[in-house]
């Protein structure tokens, strides 16, 4: 009931150790997109197929999202904050088909790729709190940033929507 304020270490929870598999999940998101991001520069010569330019996104959302939702569970990250980053995304990635629909691919603009860093990095910083290395008001902020990031980058999507709806290509 503490609302926007940084969640404090609930007493003798039990946090995983580093060793568990939970703990070391979101420690491993940064790094699964770091060496995904390298493969497909590896492969940038290569055919690519528009379905696996509309799946790469979605896989990428869907690990972020899932650590991001399992340090809910661990009282690392507040749920609030959370959903409002899964809406956005469910709200773009909508806007997005909708787009592919009328021919026009709205490519991964640069804000789109700094929040999808921060989300990773929110979920790695959550991740250390979670295994009790670091404190939960340091993931609490990291998020915050990614929130903010996410939001702000949502409403820079919603800025060219009409023009999408109406035909015209997004600048």
């Amino acid at each position: 009931a503490s609302g926007g304020r940084p969640p404090q270490t609930p007493p003798d929870r039990g946090d995983p150790s580093p060793r568990t598999p939970l703990a070391r999940t979101p420690l491993a998101t940064p790094a699964t997109l770091w060496a995904a991001g390298i493969c497909a520069a590896a492969l940038v010569y290569l055919p690519s197929s528009p379905f696996g330019s509309l799946l790469d996104p979605v896989a990428d959302k869907l690990l972020v999202m899932s650590v991001l939702i399992v340090l809910i569970d661990q009282h690392v990250f507040r749920g609030w904050m959370v959903v409002a980053i899964v809406a956005r995304e469910f709200l773009v990635s909508g806007l997005r088909l909708a787009a592919v629909e009328r021919g026009v691919v709205i490519a991964a603009r640069d804000l789109g790729k700094l929040k999808t860093w921060s989300q990773a990095v929110a979920a790695a910083i959550g991740g250390f709190a979670a295994a009790g290395a670091w404190r939960h008001q340091v993931a609490w902020w990291a998020l915050l940033v990614a929130l903010v990031l996410t939001l702000v980058s949502g409403l820079d999507y919603a800025r060219i929507a009409p023009g999408i709806f109406r035909g015209r290509v997004p600048a």
